[in-house]
């Protein structure tokens, strides 16, 4: 199947929003008198000399989905243009590149064009990866290669090399005198790590696994949540790929016993993205987790996040409070972080002292004074936060709430006028009450102090290009009980999508709001069943209703929202 990923957006709309065309000149070129009959945007747009060719093809690229890059003879191996007929590469001016683990990788202008990317396909037997470039860079290759001889092939990433500043390491480092660094060093090992974290980057991949096995290397990266194999590429530059990311994270190359965690930042285009690295040895050799904190894909708002306008609202009010605490309850990688940033940002103004304790910090917040936890280096989360409360803080974030030190300090500045927002690992917004009792709090301390619970999960959307429509059977019914009135679906699969029939995640929620006959309760010490029974009474939604809602307006499956939430 070609790696053609779906279309986003309109071609006009997009170089529009990118400043490559105005609206004048979109005007004429939609003009009946000046388009030629079956005549696309692009081609009347170049016609009339209204947009450059390169950022016409951008622009294809972007609505695509597909990587744009200027690509040059250097960027191909001669070797895999004999996979194609000669003729059918000039006709068709799809130019393969390089082909690694089955997939080949080849540079079109015209990424629409289906039937000669379908047959690519066919004739050269390999799943077929797309680049988009400019027609000039098409002409060029043509040109310049079908006449040539065959030559050598070194791994050509069309990212790393393309413009020398598109991927680069910030402040990299490493010892030269090592020789696992000339190996970590070598073109063709650069080339292919750039291009592993350009597509991972590209496809908002949130980790990058690199495992070894007895006869493969893996490469995968996780998109929504899940895991997807990304590449294969070839077991003899398991050593090379590791020892060149461990010299981007400055990590010993030559110590391969222990574990390791490290981290170092790329630039990609124009945004900075941070990456943390660990490695861990395993009988088969060390395996390679990068996880990826793009700076571009945090523009996250409450407001965007799915809570629902009235529990929004009600979130609102909480963070708008002078003091109290306020907890973020899930798992790991239900999004709480990502919910905590979001109310920091909505609530940073001048006139607030705004501080956190983190382990790690994951993304910089402007205007907010960010603390890494370190245990080994003598600064945990308690000792961080008693020294942030000398420094006169009117918000205090603490990124988990893990023992009765911690839990005490933050309880104690909640009630000595500070807003605490904090995460905790419960299974809903009641049983964090019951937890922190556990913990050793006094209940009349959380009673006096807790001002609301947000548990949350993160289930995926459904690809709206695919969703089918669908009746949920009776056994379904019966084991959910009550289902909401409206139209349901279930996953297809597409190439938007990329087969999965999801696209993109989102949040459920349950918020409880400490009312003051709730907090009387808890003061009582009270058991979890008379929590649960009080937080019913005062209308409290459940992850489980909130997540039906979603599914009952086709955002999201009920396949996968009981993969998140028992029943």
């Amino acid at each position: 199947m070609p790696a053609l990923l779906g279309m986003t957006g309109k071609l006009g709309d997009i170089l529009l929003s990118h400043g490559w065309v105005d609206r004048d000149e979109l005007r004429r070129a939609s003009l009946p008198d000046e388009k030629l009959p079956g005549e696309r945007l692009g081609d009347t747009l170049l016609r009339l000399n209204l947009a450059s060719d390169e950022n016409v093809r951008e622009a294809l690229a972007i609505q695509y989905r597909l990587p744009f890059l200027r690509v040059t003879r250097r960027h191909v191996d001669r070797e895999v243009l004999n996979l194609l007929p000669r003729e059918f590469v000039v006709s068709s001016r799809i130019v393969p590149m390089f082909r690694v683990a089955g997939t080949l990788t080849a540079a079109v202008d015209d990424p629409t064009n289906l039937w000669a990317i379908d047959e690519a396909t066919r004739l050269s037997g390999c799943e077929v990866q797309l680049v988009v470039t400019s027609a000039a860079s098409i002409h060029s290759l043509l040109e310049d290669l079908m006449d040539d001889g065959p030559g050598s092939f070194e791994i050509d990433d069309f990212v790393g090399d393309v413009e020398e500043g598109d991927v680069q390491v910030i402040e990299e480092k490493g010892d030269d005198s090592v020789n696992l660094q000339e190996l970590a060093d070598m073109s063709p090992v650069v080339r292919l790590v750039n291009f592993i974290l350009f597509r991972s980057i590209g496809d908002r991949a949130s980790d990058i696994h690199v495992e070894p096995d007895d006869h493969v290397l893996r490469v995968r990266h996780r998109i929504d949540g899940e895991l997807r194999e990304l590449m294969r590429p070839p077991t003899g530059m398991h050593a090379a790929i590791v020892s060149r990311l461990k010299v981007m994270a400055d990590l010993d190359i030559s110590e391969r016993r222990k574990p390791q965690d490290g981290r170092f930042r790329v630039r990609l285009e124009t945004r900075a993205v941070d990456v943390r690295m660990s490695t861990l040895p395993t009988v088969q050799g060390e395996k390679v987790v990068l996880r990826i904190m793009d700076r571009g894909n945090m523009r996250i708002t409450l407001s965007n996040l799915g809570i629902g306008h009235q529990r929004l609202q009600a979130i609102h009010d909480l963070i708008h409070r002078p003091d109290g605490i306020i907890l973020v309850a899930g798992p790991t990688g239900s999004g709480k972080t990502t919910t905590l940033y979001a109310a920091l940002e909505e609530i940073n103004e001048p006139g607030k002292n705004i501080c956190t304790v983190e382990n790690p910090v994951e993304y910089n917040l402007r205007g907010v004074n960010q603390v890494q936890a370190n245990q080994k280096g003598g600064l945990g989360f308690p000792e961080a936060l008693r020294s942030l409360l000398r420094q006169d803080p009117d918000v205090l974030m603490v990124g988990e709430i893990r023992d009765a030190e911690t839990a005490t300090i933050a309880v104690q500045a909640s009630l000595t006028g500070h807003l605490v927002l904090a995460t905790l690992h419960t299974n809903d917004a009641v049983s964090a009450v019951t937890r922190l009792i556990n913990m050793g709090i006094e209940p009349y301390l959380i009673g006096a102090a807790l001002r609301g619970v947000l548990s949350q999960r993160l289930v995926r959307c459904l690809c709206p290009t695919c969703r089918e429509p669908y009746n949920p059977p009776q056994a379904l019914r019966r084991r959910i009980g009550s289902l909401p009135d409206g139209q349901y679906y279930q996953p297809r699969g597409c190439d938007a999508c990329k087969g999965t029939g999801y696209s993109g995640r989102i949040g459920i929620y349950e918020l409880l709001v400490v009312s003051d006959d709730f907090a009387d309760l808890v003061s009582r010490n009270p058991t979890l069943g008379d929590l649960r029974r009080a937080a019913q009474q005062q209308g409290l939604m459940s992850l489980l209703n909130d997540g039906l809602r979603k599914a009952s307006e086709g955002i999201t499956s009920l396949d996968e929202l009981l993969r998140v939430v028992s029943v």
